[in-house]
């Protein structure tokens, strides 16, 4: 795909982040800070954004520009995976941040070190595989333990908590979050 190629589709790839996000336009420009009528030229294509506008959206939509304009990849394919630590947890993205689901690397610290465990519910469902160690599944009422080479897939609107069940040593997962799940592991407060 050629340089105008890429810039003639941006609009249509605007307008379907936005869409993927559930937010309309005013939703939208109230987080960007771009005004409506703006967003609306841009996803039509009657206008070509410049970084003004890319930068916004692409902090909204929690994409690299490159993959909010579909720039064609260049260079080294490699991912370089960058930790996000929220809650006493590590999370590491297994790949380029978007579409639906997001997978991450989950490294619980020791039991011992853990915050206070608290029952959380959200939209969404989650799954993760249990890689090194071992993790304390409680879905309301019913705790599990989970070991090395096990998963678990539940709804997100049951009272869940995740924590690592070895007090001296870290446990590892792989955990697939759609984007309600993601946002509240790895943005809430």
């Amino acid at each position: 795909m050629d340089d105008e190629q890429v810039l003639d589709a941006v609009g249509a790839r605007l307008r379907g982040f936005r869409q993927t996000l559930g937010l309309s336009l005013t939703e939208l420009a109230d987080r960007s800070g771009i005004s409506a009528s703006t967003i609306s030229r841009l996803e039509r294509g009657l206008v070509r954004p410049g970084l003004e506008q890319l930068l916004p959206l692409a902090r909204v939509y929690g994409l690299p520009l490159d993959e909010l304009v579909a720039a064609p990849r260049v260079g080294d394919p490699r991912v370089h995976l960058k930790a996000i630590r929220r809650h006493g947890l590590t999370f590491i993205p297994l790949g380029v941040h978007g579409g639906a689901l997001q997978a991450f690397k989950v490294i619980y610290p020791p039991a011992s070190k853990a915050r206070a465990l608290r029952y959380h519910t959200h939209p969404g469902r989650e799954w993760f595989y249990v890689l090194d160690g071992s993790v304390n599944l409680a879905l309301a009422d019913n705790r599990t333990v989970l070991k090395a080479g096990e998963a678990a897939e539940f709804d997100t609107m049951t009272p869940h908590w995740i924590a690592n069940a070895n007090a001296d040593r870290p446990a590892e997962t792989i955990a697939i979050y759609g984007q309600q799940g993601e946002r509240i592991h790895l943005t809430g407060p």
